[in-house]
């Protein structure tokens, strides 16, 4: 049985430490990893190709007029977007793909894809998130402020979100993101499939006792 892979989106708060968990999610289970296009500079250890596909403006404009991107959004003066070819070729061959993307590319996301899974990472609480944005080090106090305030206009969003995850540490923070994905695959309506070839073997096989 060919089952296709589940699309699944990771958003989180500026700050909360969802690259590190979904990059240590995806080197312990083996998940296929979206890398985002993005027009901001690369932090330092970042590499092109692995961490973002690192694009100027231009370039990225050039991919949007293209139809490119599944969704692209701006956040705090950049551009971020998910190429689309490696997407749905993953999903075809039946790989779970992982989208770490901000929350308003999400909702474009589900716009799309009605059956993607969407995880929010949040922090255990605010004090928390604003040490880790400071604790980076890479970013002045307005960008900074940016961020905080953007994570002020993002709760509204998270609702929107079928599952809440709070990375207070982040090995259990992994196990629960996998948790969640591997329960996601076994529901029902994800399995229809084997559920009709199961009541098509069964009609024959009834066939037998009844004649």
């Amino acid at each position: 049985m060919n089952k296709k892979g589940l699309l699944i989106v990771v958003s989180g708060f500026s700050g909360v430490g969802k690259g590190t968990a979904v990059k240590k999610l995806v080197s312990e289970y083996g998940y296929s990893l979206s890398v985002s296009a993005t027009t901001r500079a690369p932090r330092p250890g970042e590499v092109d190709g692995v961490d973002y596909h690192f694009k100027t403006v231009e370039e990225f404009e050039k991919l949007i007029d293209y139809n490119g991107f599944i969704e692209w959004a701006q956040y705090v003066e950049n551009y971020y977007g998910t190429p689309k070819q490696f997407v749905e070729d993953e999903l075809e061959k039946g790989n779970n793909v992982i989208l770490e993307i901000e929350v308003q590319g999400a909702m474009h996301i589900k716009e799309q894809y009605p059956d993607a899974v969407l995880i929010f990472i949040t922090a255990p609480n605010a004090v928390t998130l604003k040490d880790r944005l400071f604790g980076r080090g890479t970013e002045d106090a307005k960008v900074i402020g940016k961020r905080l305030k953007r994570a002020y206009e993002e709760t509204d969003d998270m609702m929107h979100y079928d599952y809440l995850v709070v990375n207070d540490d982040l090995d259990k923070c992994v196990q629960d993101l996998h948790a969640v994905i591997t329960a996601e695959s076994f529901k029902s309506d994800r399995n229809s499939e084997h559920i009709n070839i199961m009541k098509s073997e069964l009609t024959d096989i009834r066939k037998e006792f009844i004649s």
